[in-house]
């Protein structure tokens, strides 16, 4: 669902009008108008506004859940976890925060990289002068 979808949902399940929300969020009417066509993308501090005046999260209103915390498998693998003593799950905190930062690294690295590499072009030869016979 998107995020005009949620928002629409979220403010007819609160039994409030455009601008009833515009004035409980402290919004111009013709912005939520906006944001609720799509016309418009809230900025972050409108998104903290808009979440505060319906009682939702801000993930809530931008995320599906799916877009949103681990899968199954990974909620399962998780939950296993809280059978681990306090030593075990430390090692297991270290080992996934250092996967997790070898991955952001090489994201970052990859983001530096131009996105093809071009073999370099030959530089051009000056021009060779004749030798003028007199």
């Amino acid at each position: 669902m998107s995020f005009p979808d949620r928002l629409v949902e979220i403010r007819k399940s609160r039994t409030l009008t455009q601008q009833g929300l515009a004035d409980l969020a402290g919004i111009h009417l013709t912005q939520i108008q906006r944001y609720e066509k799509g016309e418009a993308q809230p900025t972050l501090d409108m998104i903290r506004k808009l979440s505060l005046a319906l009682a939702v999260s801000a993930d809530w209103l931008l995320f599906d859940e799916e877009e949103r915390g681990p899968d199954d498998a990974l909620k399962r693998q998780f939950e296993a976890l809280r059978q681990f003593d306090d030593g075990e799950r430390h090692v297991a905190e270290a080992v996934l925060e250092s996967l997790i930062l070898k991955h952001q690294a090489k994201q970052a690295v990859m983001r530096t990289q131009p996105t093809a590499k071009r073999p370099a072009k030959p530089a051009k030869a000056a021009p060779k002068r004749r030798a003028s016979v007199r």
